[in-house]
């Protein structure tokens, strides 16, 4: 592993990295084509083209006339484009890549019933049963879920829907239960994670509709419900008409409010025009609109590694305004979140979350300290990212570890503190430690490291919330999580400990054998020496190591580098894998994360490899500073 191969490998990154940068001076990335997101898009829109008999008003039957005409042509699309990405054995999996799962299978089956065209493509439906069949049917899609009814509940809803199971089948949602202020949701020990309350409300009306209880009482209270709930997701309802601009999260808002016979609702109308806009031109939609903000911080943070002088002061100094534009300021209606944090895209649907609000701090700090920048814009910086670090330190959890959205969510498990997320607030924290918020920020990160702590596993490893990998057990990503909690250690000088060495270890004895990390047979790769590690994850892992920089590790270190070298001038970096969970461990690929991970990684070995060359040069008397 050569300073100039590295070199080499950066500026190629470099390159294909400066060709994606918004107009904005953002990195928009492009998520995945997603089966599940595509069919529950067409049920939706199935049954609102079914619901459009007869239109209240000469405007709404222009605009209904509209929207249904453009509704069957995506109908027609997106249902074409499920049957040419069913897998080999019969089932869907959340993206190209991935393997099939009963979830995606189920919906899919659902929108060829919904469209009314199971006879035409009844060769696809024969193989789609067998599978689902096979994988556990109704109980398996129950037990996929366990105690968590987030997302279980609306894919069993929408198979009740299509017709294809009956509603008793489908568990109640108690959706009277947002008349409680908001504020106290999370002390009501709800069956649905904090960012599914649309769900909630929508899926629950329609199973009240379809399938009422015995108990009068209940019957009574629940009517009493409909109207003040129906008027509460009016308010969370973003601008977009899109629910965390989430494609399957308003798909099933917008069937469930259209079965529950709520045609009046102004939520329909809002939903399926956020549909309509979202398909893309190959009859497919995404499970989100973008990730802008979290792929402009990460490539921020990357770029800190070996900053150049490729983008200028003017272009990182646009980027700083939309970054900064990107903060909420306002208290959030969605999740009832305090101002001061920021969510994963700059578009209305956002939410602010405790893995956005650090990388945006993060990169705040980092573009202040390669920029000079203008008294006023300075003290914007600084202002928005103390913001930032008080809405940190008021969202810790009891535990000392931080959830994704809402503080005190911790029954279900895409509320609960994430190792991953814990380790990431701690670096934005550290990173904008003054003396006015010192001691504050030490008692979170004393409880933060404590949480760490108690969070890593016998081997040494740590398991994130958030990202997966399909090819190990229970889907988990240790090297994903492993990696990313080490740098809250080294953030922190906290080498020494034993938990930090352990987890070091763990990462140099995981590796494979031709250099790479993580991967399995899902990847096939025409290049042998490469063997099955993916580029992302080896990224992260050689990043890691390369910046403790242990005398042990520098082997794995080497080998990790000559792997993404040569992964590079293959021009892996152009093809994602399926990394990501969304919401309900919802696979994604991000067409950004090779890209940005394979450049930060190579930018510390860059800024290692320099290092070394210095002292070299210093040795052996060669070397001359600059005057």
């Amino acid at each position: 592993m050569e300073l100039n191969q590295l070199q080499q490998a950066y500026q190629k990154l470099l390159s294909e990295l400066r060709h994606f940068r918004g107009s904005n001076g953002e990195w928009a990335g492009q998520l995945s084509s997603s089966a599940l997101a595509t069919a529950t898009a067409v049920s939706a829109l199935s049954f609102y083209v079914n619901s459009q008999t007869q239109p209240r008003t000469a405007a709404a039957n222009s605009d209904s006339r509209h929207r249904v005409e453009k509704a069957r042509e995506q109908i027609q699309r997106g249902i074409e484009s499920l049957s040419q990405s069913q897998n080999d054995d019969g089932g869907w999996g959340d993206t190209a890549a991935s393997y099939s799962n009963i979830s995606t299978t189920l919906l899919a089956i659902a929108a060829f019933h919904t469209v009314g065209l199971a006879q035409d493509y009844s060769g696809v439906l024969a193989k789609a049963d067998s599978c689902f069949r096979e994988m556990g049917g109704i109980d398996g899609i129950r037990r996929r879920y366990g105690v968590d009814r987030t997302f279980s509940v609306p894919i069993l809803a929408n198979a009740a829907m299509a017709g294809l199971v009956p509603w008793r089948e489908v568990s109640a949602l108690p959706f009277e239960a947002t008349l409680v202020p908001q504020k106290f949701y999370h002390l009501m020990q709800l069956p649905v994670v904090s960012y599914a309350i649309p769900a909630l409300v929508a899926i629950g009306q329609v199973k009240f509709v379809k399938d009422p209880p015995l108990n009068p009482l209940s019957r009574i209270l629940r009517r009493a419900a409909i109207g003040p709930s129906l008027r509460l997701l009016e308010k969370m309802q973003p601008s977009s008409g899109g629910f965390l601009e989430a494609v399957p999260l308003t798909s099933f808002v917008t069937m469930g409010l259209i079965n529950a016979e709520q045609h009046s609702s102004p939520v329909i109308e809002r939903g399926v025009d956020f549909l309509l806009a979202s398909m893309r031109d190959d009859g497919t939609w995404p499970i989100d609109t973008n990730l802008a903000t979290w792929n402009t911080t990460l490539t921020i943070n990357a770029l800190a590694n070996n900053w150049t002088k490729d983008f200028s002061d003017s272009e990182w100094l646009q980027t700083l305004k939309w970054l900064l534009s990107c903060q909420h300021n306002t208290r959030h209606p969605f999740t009832n979140a305090a101002p001061g944090g920021w969510g994963w895209t700059d578009l209305s649907g956002a939410v602010p979350d405790s893995d956005d609000t650090p990388g945006a701090i993060l990169a705040l700090s980092h573009l202040r300290q390669q920029m000079v920048l203008e008294p006023q814009t300075n003290s914007m910086v600084e202002a928005a990212a103390e913001r930032g670090v008080k809405w940190l330190l008021g969202i810790q959890n009891r535990d000392g570890g931080w959830p994704t959205f809402c503080c005190g969510w911790g029954r279900l498990p895409f509320d609960r503190s994430g190792s991953d997320i814990t380790a990431h607030v701690i670096r934005g924290l550290l990173a904008w430690r003054g003396v006015e918020n010192a001691k504050s920020i030490d008692r979170a990160v004393e409880a933060g490291f404590r949480f760490l702590a108690k969070r890593q596993r016998a081997d040494g490893s740590w398991l994130p919330l958030w990202f997966g990998n399909q090819d190990q057990p229970d889907d988990e990503n240790p090297c994903y999580g492993t990696a990313k909690v080490l740098l809250a250690y080294i953030a922190a000088n906290r080498l020494d400990t034993k938990a930090a060495g352990n987890g070091l270890n763990w990462i140099r004895e995981n590796q494979h054998a031709t250099g790479g990390w993580g991967g399995g047979p899902s990847i096939r790769r025409l290049i042998p020496a490469l063997g099955c590690g993916s580029l992302e994850e080896t990224a992260l892992c050689v990043e890691t190591l390369a910046l403790a920089d242990r005398p042990v590790d520098r082997p794995a270190i080497d080998a990790g580098g000559d792997w993404l070298i040569q992964a590079i001038k293959a021009q892996e970096y152009r093809t994602s894998r399926p990394i990501g969970f969304y919401f309900a461990k919802l696979w994604y690929d991000e067409k950004h994360y090779p890209l940005v991970f394979g450049l930060s990684a190579v930018g510390r070995l860059i800024a290692r490899a320099s290092r070394t060359d210095v002292k070299n040069k210093i040795v052996n008397g060669a070397w001359t500073p600059n005057k």
